[in-house]
């Protein structure tokens, strides 16, 4: 293994640099503020390999669709949250010559990364002829003022001569995303002046809004300003300066980011960043960057996770929840999370399934309600695409996504596409679990119940009954196991669309008058859906009792993963994918995401006999899985799978485990850390009467750990160490709870 950064608790710090990391060490050195974010690239350019990247919530293009064969009901096209005009942009010259690090002489290189204040710094000392500059680079994106972008550079002369140092400081609109489909550059410049530049996303053919962003710029500076140019895509303003031998200059860059997702007219984005620039421009950089760091600081006092005697562990859950909390905070109802947040191009920043799998069941014990409630909201507000998605098939109802930014469909891998569908099941179930966790039912028995309900018109039209068994089927599907593609009867989707017909059977029972009058469930559809719920096939193994994953999957050639040679490992980079599909190699937990969602239905013998069969054919290779695994392994009382298992979801980029963090971060799988601890090692549970539980362990290399959890109006701090659980009401009414099946109440001290 090898690791790029030094291993410390708040830090993400590294005193070297190797070219052929750049794209790593930029995925993990990313910003975010839940608005916008970027890639750790320089801010001055660099002529070796890099990925530059800089994005805005909620700002994308309909890239068209290209496959190699077109098959009827492929989306149009491919959604992307496209790559932002660059407005870090800052080349410096040193008597004349360009600054470059793929090309100069230079050493004491720092690159740090602060978890705790969210702000990157980079420094060296570079070397041109007889010319030493100590350069020292400090950026951050406020969650004080979510439009601005504050920079700050400063330059020591640590020669004996006099240098002359100069400053291009730059908002450049000519920008691409590798990943077009068509090698397309997305942004049309419509104004561009010294002081700003507005730019709108190019007209597109299927009827999605055009996005215009406004960039304006202001500088403080101990240089002077010796011209200011504008071409048809990039504002440039110039500074100079002779450094004589021990001065320092400094630049201060302030940077105001909107767009006509708040703001309708051009009119009015150009009046917006005027205010907002104004309403910082008496501010210093030092008490920006206190009113960002104070807010940062009620987040961390919130859900920071503490762990001693283990560092590697602490750093890794501390940089999860940071890449969570730089991707979303719940702020913006209309966005939502994106695999790879604010980090990279791939998975083009879209919504998925991980959201309603991974992010709620954490942001419900890290933030307040409302916020998991904005994510509920964000797919009921989807709901009209996701009609359009299931007509696309010629199904009845509502089909979530598996790709989207407005509840349409836009991905264009079939077997993703057109198969994966246990997602819709995947979107109820996460309505189920904020009503259990919260109490809350405001948005199941409203709202909620719309979705469920046209969630269940589709399960009611997409299976089939077998004549031949007298039981319901649903063929030609892909599971959370992605590699497996187009195969009948897939355990986890037929449990949960049983499930999810029997829920909403359930919720329709408990609604308004007025409301079952808008969902309108006929007495006919109650009995056609309590007949799948009765007689649903869930294919199961009397031999081995198992839940087997889908037909035919017992007759495969099974070997454990241990067999696979290192050297062709991670094997999705390795083997075709004709071999991945006949292998017997699960990508990540299928059956034992089922047994995580509904870890309380199943006795300890179904769960031991599925983990320990299933277990030894999973590569992991989905960032997603490590943490089920482990949930389910500190279920079990495998104590050494499940941290090992932590381990890997905690340090999952930090130590690159599957070869593919140079291209972005993991985000959505960053909820593994806490879900390993306070679901796994903590036992944590919420019972369907809405009773929290915890049966908890130690790692036996861990000292204690420790983390604060938000529960119905209060916050609860849960302490374990080598003499067992301590947990103490920090806020809210009195609770009572069961700790290793003894029953405490908690009482606020």
């Amino acid at each position: 293994m090898k690791r790029i950064f030094d291993v410390q608790p708040w830090h993400v710090i590294t005193h070297t640099f190797e070219p052929a990391d750049k794209r790593l060490q930029e995925s993990m050195t990313s910003l975010g503020n839940g608005y916008m974010g970027m890639r750790g690239f320089f801010e001055e350019d660099y002529s070796g390999d890099s990925l530059l990247g800089t994005y805005l919530g909620g700002v994308w293009y309909p890239d068209k669709t290209r496959v190699g064969w077109w098959k009827n009901g492929y989306p149009k096209y491919f959604g992307k949250v496209i790559n932002a005009i660059n407005f870090i942009k800052m080349n410096f010259l040193i008597n004349g010559e360009k600054l470059d690090l793929a090309q100069d002489d230079f050493d004491q290189f720092e690159l740090d990364l602060n978890l705790k204040s969210a702000v990157l710094t980079r420094s060296f000392v570079v070397k041109k002829g007889q010319t030493q500059i100590k350069f020292k680079f400090e950026r951050f994106l406020s969650v004080a003022q979510k439009e601005l972008s504050m920079q700050r550079v400063s330059f020591e002369n640590l020669g004996d001569q006099a240098v002359e140092v100069g400053v291009i400081s730059a908002i450049d609109s000519n920008v691409q995303n590798e990943d077009a489909n068509y090698d397309e550059h997305f942004w049309q410049v419509l104004e561009i002046n010294p002081q700003y530049l507005i730019a709108q996303t190019k007209p597109n053919q299927f009827g999605t809004p055009q996005f215009t962003t406004g960039i304006q710029v202001s500088h403080q500076t101990t240089l002077t300003e010796v011209a200011q140019s504008v071409t048809d895509t990039e504002v440039q303003h110039t500074f100079e300066t002779q450094l004589e031998p021990g001065q320092v200059g400094t630049i201060e860059k302030r940077v105001i980011v909107v767009t006509s997702r708040d703001y309708e007219t051009q009119e009015a984005l150009i009046t917006a960043m005027g205010q907002l620039m104004e309403a910082v421009s008496n501010s210093s950089y030092a008490q920006l960057l206190d009113d960002h760091q104070a807010i940062w600081a009620e987040r961390w006092a919130q859900s920071d996770v503490k762990i001693q005697g283990d560092v590697a562990a602490q750093q890794g859950m501390r940089f999860n929840l940071f890449g969570l909390f730089t991707t979303y905070y719940g702020d913006d109802a209309r966005l939502n999370f994106g695999p790879k947040g604010f980090t990279g191009e791939k998975y083009g920043g879209a919504t998925y399934w991980d959201t309603e799998a991974f992010c709620i069941p954490v942001y419900l014990g890290i933030t307040k309600p409302a916020i998991t409630k904005n994510l509920l909201r964000y797919r009921y507000d989807q709901l009209d695409g996701a009609f359009i998605n299931a007509q696309e098939q010629g199904l009845k109802g509502a089909l979530y996504p598996m790709v989207t930014f407005n509840g349409i469909e836009c991905h264009n891998e079939w077997e993703i596409t057109f198969e994966e569908i246990h997602r819709n099941s995947d979107v109820a179930f996460a309505i189920y679990n904020y009503t259990k966790y919260t109490g809350d039912q405001s948005y199941v028995l409203n709202e909620g119940s719309e979705v469920l309900t046209e969630i269940s018109r589709f399960w009611a039209d997409r299976v089939h009954y077998s004549q031949r068994k007298g039981q319901y089927m649903i063929h030609g599907v892909t599971g959370p196991d992605e590699y497996e593609n187009n195969v009948d009867n897939n355990w986890y989707t037929n449990y949960l669309a049983r499930w999810t017909l029997e829920y909403t059977l359930k919720i329709i029972d408990q609604v308004t008058p007025e409301q079952a009058n808008k969902l309108a469930v006929t007495a006919q559809e109650r009995q056609h859906w309590q007949s799948i719920v009765d007689k649903m096939y869930l294919p199961y193994d009397t031999e081995l009792g198992i839940f087997e994953q889908h037909d035919g999957f017992l007759d495969k050639a099974l070997a454990p993963t241990s067999e696979i040679p290192a050297d062709q490992r991670p094997i999705n980079q390795n083997w075709s994918w004709d071999r991945i599909l006949r292998s017997p190699y699960i990508k990540q937990g299928d059956v034992i995401q089922g047994l995580w969602n509904f870890i309380d239905d199943f006795s300890e013998g179904e769960k031991k006999r599925n983990f320990d069969f299933y277990e030894p054919l999973t590569v992991h290779e989905s960032s997603l899985s490590p943490s089920v695994y482990s949930i389910i392994a500190a279920d079990l009382h495998y104590e050494d799978k499940a941290v090992e298992l932590y381990e890997r979801t905690a340090r999952l980029d930090l130590d690159n485990y599957n070869n593919d963090t140079d291209d972005g971060l993991h985000i959505t799988a960053m909820t593994g850390g806490w879900l390993a601890i306070v679901h796994g090692f903590a036992g944590m549970r919420v019972s369907d009467a809405g009773e929290l539980s915890y049966k908890p362990f130690l790692p036996k290399k861990w000292e204690s750990y420790s983390f604060r959890q938000v529960f119905r109006d209060r916050i609860i701090e849960i302490t374990v160490d080598q003499g067992g659980a301590h947990v103490q009401l920090i806020e809210g009414d009195p609770l009572s709870i069961m700790v290793n099946g003894e029953r405490q109440v908690l009482e606020n001290k």
